[in-house]
């Protein structure tokens, strides 16, 4: 019993090289993982052998990305505890009016009216030809579909 349970704690890889990597048959080829280092590539074989590409390890972007936040919400928090930096007179108060409020108008503007002319008597008379010409073409376009219609029924 005592040897059986020495196997027992024996590393179930070997340390050569045989042991480093666990193949997984997958459609497209194989699916290699290197035990020791955790990489993971995808195998496939073409023209020329057996090739394998690592696949992209997100958690290495993420944690990368997690890194470079930090460091930069340090580095505010740095410059937030040095205090505010102003350059300048700071000892005269700042003007209360809004500059983006409009200011009221003044009497000249605020009697100032928009006048837009009315048409004269002769363009109201080309209008209204203008829409008699085109009623009475549309009327002679409807007798004629009518008799077009009619007749080859």
């Amino acid at each position: 019993m005592a040897i059986g349970g020495g196997l027992m704690a024996a590393p179930a890889t070997p340390d050569s090289e045989n042991g480093r990597y666990s193949m997984t048959p997958i459609p497209e080829g194989v699916l290699r993982l290197d035990t020791r280092t955790g990489t993971v590539s995808t195998c496939s074989k073409n023209g020329a052998g057996w090739a394998c590409y690592v696949v992209p390890d997100e958690r290495t972007a993420l944690d990368a990305e997690i890194g470079r936040l930090q460091a930069e919400v340090e580095k505010l928090k740095g410059q937030l505890a040095a205090g505010p930096t102003v350059s300048g007179k700071v000892d005269e108060a700042l003007p209360k009016s809004d500059p983006l409020k409009k200011a009221e108008p003044k009497s000249a503007e605020g009697e100032r009216k928009i006048e837009i002319p009315l048409p004269s008597d002769q363009d109201v008379d080309r209008v209204m030809s203008f829409l008699e010409k085109a009623w009475r073409r549309l009327i002679d376009m409807a007798n004629r579909v009518q008799k077009d219609v009619s007749g080859k029924i």
